[in-house]
């Protein structure tokens, strides 16, 4: 049981991996409006829907500092961000709701929107530049929308990928 459990993460570190190699090759992942996805928040919002809140942390702190990596600002800040969104999404996802494409979408919404907004307000409206506006409706928005297409995709996968591995552990 253990064994399969090390192999679900495995798994989901591969994925993390070869999702962050897609996201930081350049020309790789088309741009939409000058603005690309962020892929690994919504593949740490779908692990975090199918795993307990400990690990669901971990795997967004892993997510988090990657893209903190790649984007080359501050580090740590969207580790902190995914760890506690990840932990809430887990805890939630294992008590509260019944986890379904609907209830991913929902939280994928809030979490991304909530997300970027931060990284709007701590990155551009805190610094007082003159044109923060238009940073948000440029670039935060299109990242935004092209960021919650990817949900459907990693949710499948991820759902896929739980199912599959706990059918043979029970």
């Amino acid at each position: 049981m253990e064994k399969l459990k090390a192999l679900r993460y495995f798994a989901y570190t591969i994925e993390i991996l070869v999702f962050y190699m897609v996201q930081e090759t350049p020309g790789l992942v088309p741009d939409l409006f000058g603005a690309r996805p962020v892929l690994l928040i919504p593949i740490a919002l779908s692990i975090a829907m199918f795993e307990k809140e400990t690990a669901s942390m971990v795997f967004g702190l892993l997510c988090g500092l990657l893209i903190d990596f790649g984007a080359g600002g501050v580090l740590g800040f969207h580790g902190l961000l995914l760890s506690v969104i990840c932990y809430s999404v887990g805890l939630i996802a294992a008590n509260l709701i019944q986890t379904n494409f609907l209830t991913s979408m929902l939280i994928a919404l809030i979490s991304t929107a909530s997300v970027i907004l931060l990284q709007w307000v701590f990155f551009y409206l805190l610094f007082g530049y003159s044109h923060a506006v238009y940073a948000l409706t440029a670039h935060y928005i299109p990242r935004f929308v092209y960021t919650i297409v990817i949900m459907p995709v990693a949710y499948y996968f991820n759902r896929a990928l739980a199912l599959q591995i706990r059918a043979k552990e029970e």
